[in-house]
């Protein structure tokens, strides 16, 4: 009876291996040090000649995920060549890239929810009825230069801030004309705004979302940010007032009727954010998977929206303002989603896992967390990731896992989001805004604010210091 039993734990060890080898390979041993080895000095020059590439986007017109993708293949393909060589090890690198696929999986997914949605929205002139109202308002240069900033300050939380800073430089443009002054500083006061809001909410950016995901920071933990995020925005926005020309915009008389069921694809969105919050504090399942409840909302509301099209007035299929001429299909939202950017955050979680598997995120964190002390090193986060996007930082930070209070990794949180809005190139709504306002928003047209949005910046840090005391004990 013994022998038979300890037959079938030998057969169940043996289907386990066979299943997944790296499980039993990462119990008992760790990675290599190969930091001072050429295989790591080779992948370090590969990740850093990539992250070039990604920083010239705007001049060489290379979209950022394709260098990102191909470092990613060199390195771990480099690391599997070099294990292959050491005996009992070789199923080390395997254990580790599926580690950090499933991470990417489930934050690619929520994401590509969240971007579907925005996109619906968009698709249904959501949007553009907003802009129209705001266009139509009658209020001065002033006046729109604070209630673009306050918008894209409480949008982002909710809608991701590359949307939001797109939406609110559309108006910008739209009353700005020819009026080079306003539309650049608006454009400054927008990519801070968005950038802020995003900083308090696990919807508002990648690095609160990764955070949160993580569970290292509850849902409603994040909205301790508050008060510093609003500093953050309200510092140089304050200042850079006194510069907007008081003059009144002439304006157009448009007028946009946002399309059926619109307002219910709004209300869907809402009920999505609730099930993923609901799924993950009380059933702790990973908030993709209600991301993913709520897409079956709306693929059942794209349904219902395609059976009952015949009970439109067939009369109005060509009038431009309702423009109900097709029925909506939930997956022309999905193809529009912003792939690019969904890729390049594969390549920068290969790549920086990779380099943290070869030993050099363990010499970082020594250096930052153990050396500096945990706020210098989380204030370096924000000033670096006004040169290198805040999502292989912040992905970075988490890869280390310092031991750090609720109230440090509220700390690293706000500043990796908000440290990109020193630099034009510090944000991909920086990077967007460029692009959509070429010739009057430029990098150093940005740059010279610089200093006053570091100010923010400096007081949003002593602002969270102040009133959230408590969390650092």
């Amino acid at each position: 009876m013994k022998d038979a039993h300890k037959q079938l734990k030998m057969i169940g060890v043996f289907l386990l291996a066979a299943i997944s080898p790296g499980l039993l390979w990462a119990a008992d041993m760790q990675p290599l040090d190969l930091t001072l080895t050429p295989v790591g000095f080779l992948a370090i020059a590969v990740f850093v000649l990539a992250y070039v590439l990604v920083m010239a986007e705007e001049f060489t017109h290379l979209r950022k995920s394709k260098p990102v993708i191909l470092a990613a293949g060199l390195i771990w393909g480099m690391i599997a060549w070099y294990y292959q060589g050491q005996a009992g090890l070789e199923a080390l690198p395997e254990h580790a890239i599926r580690h950090n696929l499933l991470e990417y999986a489930e934050l690619m997914l929520f994401l590509l929810v969240a971007m579907t949605y925005v996109n619906s929205m968009e698709e249904h002139r959501v949007f553009d009825a907003l802009r129209v109202k705001l266009v139509g308002s009658g209020l001065g240069f002033r006046g729109l230069f604070w209630i673009t900033g306050l918008l894209a300050f409480f949008i982002s939380p909710v809608a991701d801030n590359l949307t939001t800073a797109l939406l609110m430089c559309a108006v910008v443009l739209a009353v700005g004309g020819d009026n080079k002054r306003f539309v650049s500083l608006a454009c400054i006061n927008i990519v801070v705004a968005a950038n802020a809001g995003g900083a308090f909410s696990p919807f508002g950016d990648i690095t609160t979302l990764m955070v949160w995901q993580k569970g290292i920071v509850s849902f409603w933990g994040f909205f301790a940010l508050f008060i510093p995020a609003a500093i953050n925005f309200l510092v140089p926005a304050a200042i850079m007032h006194f510069a907007i020309p008081d003059q009144q915009p002439q304006v157009g008389s448009d007028r946009v009727n946002m399309k059926r069921g619109a307002r219910r694809i709004i209300v869907l969105f809402l009920l999505t954010i609730v099930t993923a919050v609901s799924f993950h504090n009380f059933l702790h399942l990973p908030p993709v998977i209600g991301m993913l409840t709520g897409l079956g909302y709306l693929q059942f509301f794209g349904y219902y929206l395609k059976k009952t099209q015949h009970r439109r007035n067939r009369l109005r299929q060509g009038d431009s303002q309702t423009g109900d001429v097709l029925p909506f299909d939930v997956f022309s939202p999905i193809a529009r989603a912003e792939w690019d950017t969904l890729l390049f955050f594969y390549g920068v979680v290969a790549c920086v896992g990779g380099l943290g598997f070869l030993g050099y995120l363990g010499l970082a964190s020594e250096l930052m967390y153990n050396q500096w002390g945990a706020t210098s090193a989380n204030i370096t986060v924000g000033v670096l990731s006004a040169v290198i996007d805040n999502i292989p930082v912040m992905f970075a930070v988490l890869t280390m896992n310092p031991e750090m209070s609720t109230g440090q990794w509220l700390l690293v949180t706000m500043t990796a989001g908000v440290g990109g809005s020193m630099l034009s190139i510090g944000s991909a709504a920086g990077v967007a805004l460029m692009g959509q306002a070429r010739g009057a928003y430029t990098f150093f047209g940005h740059l010279k604010w610089t200093p006053v949005i570091a100010l923010g910046y400096i007081a949003s840090i002593l602002t969270h210091f102040w009133i959230n005391a408590a969390l650092f004990n």
